[in-house]
């Protein structure tokens, strides 16, 4: 099985496929009747609800309930497992989009469930292997490197073309512009939307953007020319601050995570 669209008439309350992407592969907006649980073995995606912006790379989950409404951008090749899980299972209700780092143990639970056939039983292995998957995510720290997006319509409409160029250099009065408002005007809604500075989210939609291409391979030195940064070590810095980590370090993980 590699969709939904291959779900017997009556599947078993959690199962499972692993698949794969190719880079620039766009899964349009669309819902599910059931949870989703997906894990990123290698490449990088942008998963985006009506509400919020997510960049997640190898290592990491993501948790949908039932009926929330998400695209998947792929930004590289993706390698990735899923997991369905139906609202009436003992245990799935749980935080809506959250993103979290994928433990060994809830990698060897899916795993567990993925190696079933769709067509499988939940005797009480398999039931016991379900709930403490649900167990995991439910206690999985939760990443806070989302990107909220606002009610307004001009302001999203600006948030929405930054994310798709985060290296982008213009200043706020060329956004302002963009969304019909005077300067004052527009920094005051964006304050009390998004509750921070338009210049301050804008950063922080550049470190989220490098964090998922570090974890890709891709160079310090690449990345920070390519998010508008005039050198290497002025991008280390504002990465710090945020992750409380040098790129370099991300890197790192992110090679080990991939050859595991």
């Amino acid at each position: 099985m590699k969709r939904t669209a291959d779900f017997p008439r009556h599947p078993p309350p959690v199962v499972g496929f692993a698949d794969c992407y190719t880079g620039g592969f766009v899964d349009a907006f669309h819902t599910h009747e059931r949870a989703q649980l997906s894990i990123f073995l290698a490449g990088s995606v942008t998963v985006n609800t009506q509400d919020e912006s997510f960049v997640l790379g190898p290592g990491q989950g993501m948790w949908l309930p039932a009926h929330v409404m998400h695209q998947a951008t792929c930004r590289t090749d993706l390698v990735f497992q899923v997991v369905y899980v139906d609202p009436s299972f003992t245990g799935a209700e749980l935080p809506p989009c959250k993103m979290f780092d994928v433990s060994s143990l809830m990698r060897g639970l899916v795993d567990e469930i993925i190696a079933m056939t769709f067509n499988f039983a939940m005797d009480d292995r398999m039931s016991a292997i379900a709930r403490l998957l649900m167990e995991e995510i439910n206690r999985a720290p939760r990443i806070a490197d989302r990107l909220l997006f606002p009610t307004d319509l001009r302001l999203r409409r600006v948030c929405e073309a930054i994310i798709a160029q985060p290296g982008d250099c213009h200043d706020i009065d060329y956004w302002a512009r963009e969304a019909g408002m005077a300067r004052r005007t527009f920094t005051r809604l964006f304050q009390q939307e998004m509750g921070m500075g338009f210049a301050t989210w804008r950063r922080r939609v550049r470190v989220v953007e490098a964090a998922a291409r570090l974890a890709t391979g891709q160079s310090i030195a690449e990345v920070a020319f390519d998010l508008g940064y005039d050198n290497a070590g002025s991008f280390s810095t504002m990465f710090h601050r945020t992750f409380g980590a040098v790129p370099s370090t991300l890197r790192t993980t992110a090679s080990q995570t991939s050859r595991s």
